[in-house]
């Protein structure tokens, strides 16, 4: 659904541009029962080429390692084989979402279904597929984690493919593309005035900077939201709600509520990126006493109810 979002051009228009042919996929394709079948034999048999492979979801490898929870209707071989299979066939790999590249909301909680990533397991290496797995292009399982993933995001991946541009330097420490791992979710984000100023909402409705008090991480968490818009102007924390780190392995568990933030003697356990804890303190209390009045009261108000002073032009 998220993917469907991608516009200027849509979904279609920019594979086709981009020389990829779109084989096939179980909520958008046509095709069903035999002749889906018959591609994926084809495919594993060697006489259909597969440039890349996208696979959404986790994989559950339950019971007992055999993957019978989720079975690919109609072929009587569960998911974890197909991915088996398939994956080797393929120039390259790609897992798409959070729940695909890291096992995500599904492995939340005691995991009975064994669902893991494609090739990590948490931020472990080593999911459905072995932790030294390379496709036939040379990469490894290539992680557009999110939950959801920006369309931008899996789109840009899919043409770097096939332009044969993307390589291991392209992805950071968990296979992530960098063109969207390399920025945090902070930058360009609407509330950082607040930020700077240290100037804190208290509740989800009021629009002051949500680090203090309503658990965001978007000093910390990797992507390019802010800058990048969803939809061409929508982010979460534009929405009112805080980051909560979803291109993350083990976002889904972070030991407290999403929108509370843990705290140590009142100063937050989370600091940004980079930051050491002595300098946050100290460029916290100065900011919080340099805090205009106006952006103050703004931060704990729903709306904006001081507006900027008037500077008169000089004479």
């Amino acid at each position: 659904m998220s993917l469907l979002c991608a516009e200027d051009p849509n979904l279609m228009d920019l594979l086709g541009a981009s020389g990829l042919e779109f084989l096939w996929h179980p909520s958008l394709s046509e095709a069903s029962g035999a002749e889906v079948r018959r591609l994926l034999s084809a495919i594993e048999d060697g006489s259909r080429t597969l440039d890349i492979l996208c696979i959404e979801g986790s994989i559950v490898r339950g019971p007992r390692g055999t993957g019978k929870y989720h079975m690919l209707a109609g072929t009587g071989r569960s998911m974890l084989d197909w991915v088996g299979a398939l994956a080797p066939k393929a120039q390259h790999v790609v897992a798409v979402g959070t729940c695909a590249t890291y096992g995500g909301v599904t492995t939340a909680g005691e995991n009975p279904s064994d669902a893991v990533g494609v090739q990590y397991d948490g931020s472990h290496k080593g999911g459905a597929l072995s932790a030294d797995f390379t496709a036939r292009g040379g990469l490894p399982v290539i992680n557009v984690a999110g939950c959801p993933t920006h369309p931008d995001w899996v789109t840009e991946t899919l043409m770097l493919l096939a332009a044969g541009t993307m390589t291991q330097d392209d992805l950071d420490g968990f296979a992530r593309p960098r063109f969207y791992a390399d920025h945090l979710v902070h930058h360009g984000c609407s509330k950082n005035e607040f930020y700077e100023y240290k100037a804190s909402a208290t509740e989800l409705s009021e629009i002051g900077c949500m680090m203090e008090h309503l658990g965001c991480i978007g000093t910390q968490a990797v992507g390019d939201c802010n800058i990048r818009a969803w939809n061409g102007s929508g982010s979460c924390t534009r929405a009112g709600y805080p980051c909560i780190n979803c291109t993350a392995p083990e976002f889904e568990e972070p030991g407290h509520g999403f929108t509370e933030t843990p705290k140590f003697a009142g100063i937050p356990v989370g600091l940004p990126s980079d930051m050491p804890k002595a300098w946050f303190m100290a460029l916290a209390s100065l900011s919080k006493a340099a805090t205009p009045r106006r952006i103050g009261v703004n931060a704990t108000s729903d709306r904006i109810t001081v507006p900027p002073s008037l500077k008169k032009p000089k004479p």
